[in-house]
């Protein structure tokens, strides 16, 4: 790419983009094109087909959102293009962001994902929405069942979070959405992180692609201050206790590695009077959609979720993000840590780190190519919170025994049916089953709320 013409782009409309999408840029507060966008947009309105490797938090969804809907202005027609995301959240963020920006222009969007009724999905469908939005595996089930609907017309395909639709758990749908699309057609791939999958994907459907890096290979952005904490597995609880307290004032996103421990944690955390709310694939739709809007809108400060949260949802108001479990895979972490420090702001990412976990993180420091510094904790200090939290956890544990028994009892939900099973496994494997002592003093900081 060339630098020079990088720094001379000021503008939206010296991108080529035309008046009434500048206008649409200007309403949302986008002044400037971020540096995807600067070099992806002018190739995409020349009719390329891109590979965009950027920073999460950089402005993906406008890099392609901008050229697919200048493209639908000059020859409108339904069913013009087809987003695929790898969860529900991100693509229902997706939709949204391309109806802001198609507000003055009649822009119709549908949104395909598990989890909601597919009569509802298809009846949108009827209505001949120019947009697409979905996961893979919803869309294919409308491609089967559904009357009357087909992507034959298609001219636009974005795989966004591409390295994650290239795994195992989409490929057959992804394969099927392929065989049902135009082969004419264009093709961007957008992702944080690339691997040899997208490179594979590359020379399966896309024609001469322009490949745009943005980003180096796996980076963080330079406004992220990146700690570690090595801790004991049995104190766990208390360090994430210490440091939410310690940080009071702001909004957090904790990852953990399982479902059931996305529940676990919450209560815990609740019992302690800290406004923590889960989020996680073992929930309902519903569910998982109000937990986001709960925390987007300020209700809750806490946000505990497993992985389905790491891909792309922008709440620009993230200060810090915890990672209680590390993730097994190290390019998860970039994903995790990219929620915060969006858009050029600042941000923290804390990582927990056991001596089960250690070579996980290894591997991470490796992927990013720098150690990083230790977060300050004093053990005394932390385990002062030790008998609230044992407490805490006891009274959770309680719950959580609770409201399975009542679900089976009658018949109901199955999805929780084996909570207290799960979650006891999940003590044993973390090392932080057993009863822990209760010797320390109760925190000052710890008063309810």
């Amino acid at each position: 790419m060339e630098q020079d013409n990088e720094e001379e782009v000021k503008t939206f409309q010296s991108l080529g983009i035309c008046e009434q999408l500048v206008e649409a840029c200007d309403s949302l507060g986008w002044k400037n094109p971020s540096k995807i966008q600067a070099e992806a947009i002018p190739h995409a309105l020349e009719g390329k087909d891109l590979i965009g490797l950027a920073q999460t938090g950089s402005g993906k969804t406008g890099a392609f959102a901008l050229p697919i809907l200048q493209a639908l202005l000059e020859a409108p027609q339904a069913f013009f293009a087809c987003v695929l995301s790898p969860t529900r959240e991100l693509a229902i963020q997706i939709a949204e962001q391309f109806e802001a920006l198609g507000s003055g222009i009649g822009i119709k969007c549908a949104v395909l994902v598990g989890g909601v009724d597919m009569v509802q999905q298809a009846i949108n469908l009827a209505k001949r929405p120019h947009i697409v939005v979905g996961t893979p595996g919803r869309l294919v089930d409308h491609l089967t069942n559904t009357k009357g609907f087909s992507l034959r017309t298609l001219k636009y395909l974005v795989l966004d979070e591409a390295d994650r639709l290239l795994n195992e758990d989409f490929e057959k749908s992804i394969d099927e959405i392929l065989n049902e699309i135009p082969r004419e057609r264009r093709t961007y791939l957008f992702s944080a992180t690339m691997t040899k999958k997208v490179r594979k994907l590359q020379r399966a459907c896309l024609r001469n692609p322009v490949k745009i890096e943005a980003a180096t290979k796996y980076s963080t952005v330079d406004t992220l201050k990146q700690q570690y904490c090595f801790i004991p597995a049995k104190y766990k609880e208390c360090y994430l206790v210490y440091i939410l307290t310690e940080m009071s004032g702001s909004t957090s996103m904790v990852f953990t590695r399982t479902c059931d421990a996305t529940r676990l944690l919450s209560l815990i955390l609740r019992n302690l009077g800290l406004r923590a709310i889960p989020i996680s694939g073992q929930m309902t739709q519903a569910k998982r959609l109000g937990a986001l809007n709960k925390f987007k809108a300020g209700e809750c400060n806490i946000l505990i979720c497993t992985d389905v949260a790491s891909r792309g949802l922008d709440i620009p108001s993230v200060d810090m993000v915890i990672n209680y479990d590390i993730p097994s895979n190290s390019k998860d972490y970039i994903h995790r840590v990219g929620r915060t420090a969006r858009a050029g702001r600042s941000g923290v990412a804390i990582s927990l780190v056991n001596q089960y976990e250690l070579e996980w993180y290894i591997q991470i420091e490796k992927l990013i190519g720098k150690k990083l510094p230790q977060f300050s904790a004093q053990e005394e200090e932390v385990l002062m919170l030790l008998e609230r939290v044992t407490e805490a956890k006891r009274i959770s544990l309680m719950k959580i025994k609770e409201t399975g028994g009542k679900k089976r009892r009658r018949g109901g939900d199955d999805e929780d049916d084996n909570d207290n099973n799960d979650v006891e496994k999940y003590l044993r494997k973390t090392g932080k089953g057993g009863k822990m002592s209760k010797n320390g003093k109760t925190s000052k900081k710890m008063k309810r709320k």
